[in-house]
């Protein structure tokens, strides 16, 4: 199995933060024009319990601790993108919002789609059902990204989420992290977390198959306990597709994703790469240290 670093990242608030193997770094642009950079280590749990890299069980791993890095680089974003203190969210008003945006998620996603799907029960294949309630789960998400796309500030993320996957196909075909360079590749990239999105959609309609047909209250119960097992499938779906991005067949599946990606991404400006950029920048610098310290460790303790 190759050891090769894959590189992804997230469009924050007027920033992108990107990630290594063992780093996370947060670039903003704050309000006079000077670009932050925040460095911070990744502390995963499979360091300390590395079966948890096992396949499948990796994939809700990472959708956990991608979560919780992402809210603390939103986080931090948000307190470098204000002008002053008083438009600054407190830790308390952050966590209210984002315990929020979690219910409001459920309810939109999980809890309508379900309930709607329950109408169908006239029908006989449960599968049917299923592949129903899921077009139905698709066709919401398409409706909430259409409708935040109209906003004036989530359109600026779009355009940082352009950005992060332009330079990080510029780091992908070994050429330098410069303006020029990543300029002229795709805002789309094939392991974005908006493919990952429509995978968890499209695998949720084979894994809710198997259960037959419920109540309303375990119909929702079990979609939502199912979610780590849902994501664990999807996270290696998304792998493979990233891995094998160039072969006809895979090339053919991952288009939808591409299409999604469409209305999550947006073409960025100059600055905004420049941005990406001085994340992914800093990123590489600290795994190339980490790398450095761990072969002089191994060397220390290859001579005793």
């Amino acid at each position: 199995m190759s050891d090769k670093v894959t590189y992804g990242g997230q469009a924050v608030i007027e920033g992108v933060m990107m990630r290594g193997r063992d780093n996370v770094a947060i670039a903003v642009r704050k309000p006079d024009n000077e670009i932050i950079v925040e460095k911070r280590p990744v502390n995963s749990i499979t360091k300390k319990l590395p079966f948890l890299k096992l396949p499948f069980l990796r994939g809700t791993v990472s959708l956990f601790e991608s979560l919780i890095i992402g809210i603390q680089a939103l986080t931090f974003s948000a307190s470098q993108a204000a002008e002053d203190e008083e438009e600054q969210l407190s830790p308390w008003e952050m966590t209210l919002t984002i315990g929020v945006a979690v219910i409001l998620g459920i309810l939109l996603f999980i809890v309508t789609p379900t309930s709607a799907a329950r109408l169908l029960y006239v029908l006989e294949s449960n599968v049917l059902i299923n592949f129903l309630e899921g077009l139905l789960r698709i066709g919401i998400f398409l409706v909430y990204v259409l409708a935040i796309s109209r906003m004036k500030d989530i359109q600026r993320v779009f355009q940082y989420h352009g950005a992060e996957h332009k330079v990080i196909s510029t780091h992908e075909a070994n050429e330098e992290l410069t303006v020029e360079n990543a300029r002229k590749y795709s805002q789309l990239h094939p392991r974005c977390g908006t493919s990952f999105l429509l995978i968890v959609m499209v695998i949720m309609v084979f894994v809710f198959s198997f259960l037959g047909k419920q109540d309303l209250v375990m119909r929702i119960a079990s979609r939502i306990a199912l979610l780590p097992v849902v994501a664990g499938i999807s996270y290696e779906v998304l792998k493979l597709s990233g891995k094998y991005c160039n072969s006809p067949l895979v090339k053919i599946f991952i288009t939808p994703g591409l299409w999604l990606q469409k209305l999550t991404t947006r073409e960025p400006d100059d600055s905004q790469i420049e941005v990406a950029i001085a994340s992914l920048k800093s990123v590489l610098a600290r795994e190339e240290a980490s790398a450095g310290e761990t072969s002089v460790v191994e060397r220390l303790e290859a001579s005793r």
